[in-house]
């Protein structure tokens, strides 16, 4: 069998002292997804009635089972910078909304095709492609709308805010990235135009993450600096990931359809696995050198980042793994499990270890 994403994972942590995360870690962590989760769900507007498909897609497409590492990242790095303003918590959810649009988008027939997400039926096989459409539009307006209106936040700053969310999906961000992706991904291309079609399809949104944090939280050039840096680097590690799990021989977590790269240039049919998963603990290593730099005394993000890294479905095909975790931690661990199968929402045996208990463990 031939080596995974474990291997990355195995050599950035073998180079880099130990960071790990504590229970109250966990805690803090599980509660702060929940928060997002919550506040989510208050603002998206409820469906109208049982015929509202914007509404009920909406909410079944943004609030179903994920990792939420964007809206973490941001509200880590914002808390790190000092920023402890409730209006995070709604930037964070801001930046979730243009994440789930861009699902909607790309699951699409015209797109890459999908009919898998997060577990479940893609939105536009399970209501049809204009409702997906336009549940994506409706997604990137609300979370524009709620970045220009923050509280307790000057206007020049909403307009800044809301700039670099804009900046994110358009023809510089995920857009121009998704269409090279859909029109050149089938022809040969050199490494360099594979990375750079990376960047703007997955690095723009943890870019935009991490500099609405710094902007927020009125961070020096120095610190936002190495933030850009650290998010490029993240997008990078995040899209090698995805490639490698994409052509995994074995039934990690098919929460979301997979083999979808075949014939499409990417990075590990040019270079192969090896090669690829060195890149991979190469950009993770720079995404730490560069958080600390921006966040000197903070270990959390990186600490988060480890965990994601280093549980994932196909590293080593963990199982759930609970034994280092706190009793309080291990029994919210098996409660979520056995919630998941009563609802119908356990997919797959293929959890990673800690973060598995605090939900991190979806698409």
């Amino acid at each position: 069998m031939h080596q995974t994403a474990a291997v990355a994972a195995d050599l950035f942590l073998d180079s880099s002292p130990n960071v790990s995360i504590s229970a109250d870690f966990a805690r803090n962590l599980h509660g702060l997804r929940q928060q997002i989760d919550d506040r989510l769900a208050e603002l998206l507007p409820p469906p109208h009635d049982a015929h509202d498909l914007i509404g009920a897609a909406l909410h079944e497409g943004v609030l179903a089972p994920g990792k939420r590492i964007r809206p973490l990242l941001l509200l880590l790095v914002g808390r790190s910078l000092g920023q402890k303003s409730a209006a995070l918590l709604d930037l964070a959810c801001a930046i979730e909304m243009v994440h789930a649009a861009s699902l909607f988008l790309d699951d699409m027939p015209c797109m890459d095709n999908a009919r898998l997400r997060r577990g479940r039926l893609a939105v536009h096989a399970r209501y049809g492609e204009d409702i997906a459409m336009l549940g994506a539009v409706a997604l990137l307006a609300q979370a524009c709308g709620i970045a220009a209106s923050l509280d307790g936040m000057p206007g020049e700053l909403r307009a800044r805010l809301v700039a670099v969310l804009c900046d994110a999906v358009g023809v510089r961000g995920l857009v121009r990235g998704q269409y090279r992706d859909l029109r050149e991904g089938s022809a040969s291309r050199p490494a360099e135009d594979i990375a750079s079609t990376n960047e703007q399809k997955t690095c723009s949104l943890f870019s935009a993450a991490f500099e609405m944090a710094a902007l927020s939280a009125g961070a020096g050039e120095q610190a936002r600096a190495a933030l850009r840096i650290a998010a490029t680097e993240l997008g990078h590690a995040f899209q090698l990931r995805d490639d490698i799990e994409d052509c995994a021989k074995t039934p990690a977590t098919f929460t979301k359809d997979r083999n979808k790269d075949t014939g499409k240039s990417t990075l590990v049919a040019l270079l192969g696995l090896n090669v690829v998963e060195q890149r991979l603990a190469r950009h993770l290593a720079q995404a730490e050198t560069q958080l600390g730099y921006a966040l000197p005394s903070d270990q959390g993000v990186v600490a988060v980042l480890r965990e994601i890294f280093n549980s994932s479905p196909i590293a080593g095909q963990k199982k759930p793994c609970v034994a280092h975790l706190s009793s309080a931690i291990a029994t919210d661990f098996i409660t979520t499990v056995r919630l998941k199968v009563e609802q119908n929402q356990l997919v797959t045996d293929g959890w990673g270890c800690s973060l598995g208990a605090i939900g991190l463990q979806g698409a």
